[in-house]
């Protein structure tokens, strides 16, 4: 069976990757795991593997100016705004696996709130990378607070790793949550408890 690939968005992306040198490196891994990459079904292999890496890890060449484009907005709303299950998938860079999850984003303005597509967008852009959770999330929080510089910022990331569930310890129902708190949401229990409830109400079961 063939696969239609998608190759006019994929290279309109900016990325970093050499694509033909990654493709020669496709060929060599195919040769050491013992495979023919002339065999049918792996001739194209290479070429696909190479562009879905530039799909895959384009957020490392992503423009944050280009992403919030302007969607700054005053305001002197200074309640919680709460942008919860935004879907992602990532590389893990231990084992290039993907693990795929959700994260809920909550900050407290401070005179500037932030359009609500960019928030999901902004979570894209540090999904699209080699990563592990802590720093993803860690990464998300701390942009938030340097571009709306509000009155409190939090993000909880929670994620299913399938070098967790294909190899090693095989649990297959293994989920990981992270957090990061800054301002009032680290400060305050309450604002934090106030965040958490949130997020928690209605959440669906986290699955593939």
């Amino acid at each position: 069976m063939e696969f239609d690939d998608d190759i006019d968005s994929i290279e309109s992306r900016s990325t970093n990757i050499d694509i033909a040198d990654a493709k020669r490196t496709v060929v060599e891994l195919l040769k050491a795991l013992g495979q023919d990459p002339e065999r049918e079904g792996l001739k194209n292999t290479p070429d696909r593997v190479a562009r879905m890496y530039t799909e895959l890890l384009c957020g490392y060449t992503a423009d944050p100016e280009k992403i919030v484009n302007g969607a700054l907005f005053d305001v002197k709303y200074d309640e919680m705004v709460i942008v919860r299950e935004i879907e992602f998938y990532s590389l893990c860079e231990h084992h290039m696996l993907p693990f795929i999850g959700r994260a809920h984003v909550a900050y407290i303005p401070d005179g500037k709130v932030l359009g609500l597509s960019k928030i999901p967008r902004i979570v894209d852009m540090y999904a699209r990378r080699l990563q592990v959770q802590e720093r993803m999330t860690r990464q998300i929080a701390d942009f938030l607070r340097d571009l709306l510089e509000p009155q409190g910022v939090a993000v909880v990331v929670e994620a299913m790793h399938l070098c967790a569930m294909m190899r090693g310890v095989k649990k297959h129902d293994a989920r990981m949550t992270t957090s990061a708190m800054h301002g009032a949401f680290r400060a305050n229990l309450a604002t934090r408890q106030e965040f958490l409830e949130n997020i928690a109400r209605g959440s669906r079961p986290l699955q593939f």
